[in-house]
């Protein structure tokens, strides 16, 4: 609209000083004609904004004029040029609205804060998702965040982990939320709590029923009954194991989603310790593939259980080897 684009121009001069007019044509993705017919715009409704040509010429504000905004702290200004992690965004579709609103609160801020802001956009960066995890696919959130904004109930054909085939579900959304680079739809199914994962969802149409959320329930209070379901699911078992070095980038691959944290590797020695999370004693069993490549080191369980699986082939080698003879 060109009534953004008019405070955007405003706000990038207010913010640089001086701007030749190829400069916020580009940015603004506009003609430099069209650059010049907002200039001209501007000053029409009061702004002192003049155009010089030449070498070092272009588009200024009067010196001294500023528009009336309200300042920021020095730790807040950062905080939001932190907050402003990309993953999100983008997939959200929000990453030119991101730009237009970074630049409008660097405008906003007091011209001392203004370089610690930009220092902190370059120094700091927030990436959601877990190291090893794999790429992730595609996900379509559009229709998601129709119905989450609109307050309308979502027909889902969602398939569950392990699942052969998608189930239709009517479902009320609370809204999504982006878990280490996950998104889920966190909504009620039959007036109960449920998490979809949303690359999970293989179609989802908005319906015109209204949503019919719990009275007095928000987001954030579903996700946090639902995440410590997840979190505190009975059964998980937490296991260190140690793992050669030469063997460490296959271990990863092949077990990054059982991985808890990251394993602490200093680059020296022949072992490296890694923790993973199972749901029960025997699916620790797969480590074997690695046979004397990765040791147990806790629990005491998981010790015992695969050290019954070793012998239990090695006794059944034996037995071959022997009906041979």
């Amino acid at each position: 609209m060109k009534s953004d684009r008019l405070l955007s121009i405003l706000l990038l001069l207010q913010t640089r000083g001086r701007v030749p007019a190829h400069e916020l044509a580009d940015r603004l993705e506009v003609s430099v004609r069209t650059i010049y017919r907002d200039v001209e715009a501007l000053s029409a409704s009061g702004v002192p904004v003049y155009a010089e040509r030449g070498r070092h010429g272009g588009i200024e504000l009067l010196a001294g004029f500023r528009t009336d905004v309200t300042g920021l702290t020095a730790d807040e200004s950062r905080a939001l040029f932190i907050l402003a992690a990309q993953g999100a965004h983008a997939a959200l579709g929000l990453d030119a609205a991101l730009g237009s609103a970074l630049r409008k609160v660097m405008a906003a801020l007091p011209a001392p804060y203004r370089p610690a802001a930009e220092v902190t956009s370059r120094r700091i960066l927030v990436d959601a998702t877990r190291w090893k995890g794999g790429p992730q696919p595609a996900v379509d959130l559009d229709t998601l965040q129709d119905a989450v904004f609109a307050d309308r109930r979502l027909r889902l054909r969602y398939r569950h982990s392990g699942a052969q085939e998608a189930r239709t579900y009517t479902v009320d959304p609370y809204g999504l939320v982006s878990k280490a680079g996950i998104w889920y739809l966190v909504a009620d199914r039959r007036g109960k709590p449920q998490l979809f994962r949303a690359d999970r969802v293989r179609s989802a149409t908005v319906l015109d029923d209204g949503v019919k959320r719990r009275p007095g329930v928000e987001l954030a209070d579903v996700w946090e009954v639902l995440r410590r379901q997840v979190e505190e699911r009975p059964g998980g078992l937490d296991v260190t194991v140690r793992v050669r070095r030469d063997r460490l980038d296959m271990f990863l691959r092949l077990h990054a989603s059982q991985l808890s944290e990251l394993p602490d590797d200093d680059g020296e020695g022949e072992w490296v310790t890694a923790r993973l999370s199972y749901g029960v004693v025997g699916q620790a069993r797969q480590l074997l593939q690695f046979a004397d490549h990765v040791e147990v080191l806790s629990p005491p369980e998981v010790r015992a259980e695969l050290a019954a699986a070793a012998a239990s082939v090695t006794d059944l080698y034996q037995r071959v080897g022997e009906s041979g003879r």
